[in-house]
């Protein structure tokens, strides 16, 4: 297990039984809701939430049309609790990028202000690919730096004791998915939010 994966493990476990009532939980609690408002879905579908915490965006998302919700966390406290709240949904602990799900069998998948922690975002991008249905969509929630400040400020991002890893731009996030066969369907950006929607080929 890497570095960047053991600090999000330890602060979120200890995060986890007050989440809400944090400043990661109220501080995305307007990306939450910026997603809700742009998201595409059809009755039924199998939505998998990485990067899950408690499982609330995941309820939020059934609020508006009923899905088949999944979610995977690394912290195994924060899967834990999401289990208890939300025991209609199917949580498992893993990385992002080996979801224990199978081949082609999402719809949707979400990463809510969680992409900065993703160690390696090329081999989340494979497993992505590997997990969306032809023609799935991928939503990416991300907090928006512009240009200068993310140069300035990405050299010190990794010595977050939270397990954050670096900061991107709508091209970077584009970068990465298209060279996995995806295509970028919309750029959205509401202050310091971004979103990605990026739909597999």
């Amino acid at each position: 297990m890497n570095k960047f994966d053991k600090k999000s493990i330890k602060a979120y476990d200890k995060k986890a039984d007050h989440y809400d009532n944090t400043f990661d939980g109220k501080f995305t609690g307007k990306f939450k809701e910026l997603l809700i408002k742009h998201i595409e879905l059809n009755e039924n579908d199998s939505v998998l939430d990485i990067a899950c915490g408690n499982g609330a965006l995941l309820s939020k998302i059934n609020n508006k049309k009923a899905i088949n919700g999944f979610g995977i966390d690394i912290s195994g406290q924060m899967i834990r609790n999401a289990s208890v709240r939300y025991p209609e949904f199917t949580f498992v602990a893993a990385p992002c990028d080996k979801a224990p799900f199978e081949d082609s069998s999402m719809d949707v998948i979400t990463v809510c202000a969680a992409y900065h922690h993703f160690p390696n975002v090329d081999s989340f991008a494979l497993e992505a690919k590997r997990l969306l249905k032809p023609n799935g969509n991928l939503y990416i929630i991300e907090i928006y730096l512009p240009e200068v400040i993310r140069v300035i400020a990405n050299p010190f991002v990794p010595l977050s004791k939270d397990g954050d890893v670096k900061f991107y731009s709508y091209r970077e996030i584009e970068k990465t998915f298209s060279n996995v066969s995806f295509r970028l369907v919309k750029r959205i950006k509401q202050g310091h939010i971004q979103i990605a929607h990026l739909r597999k080929k």
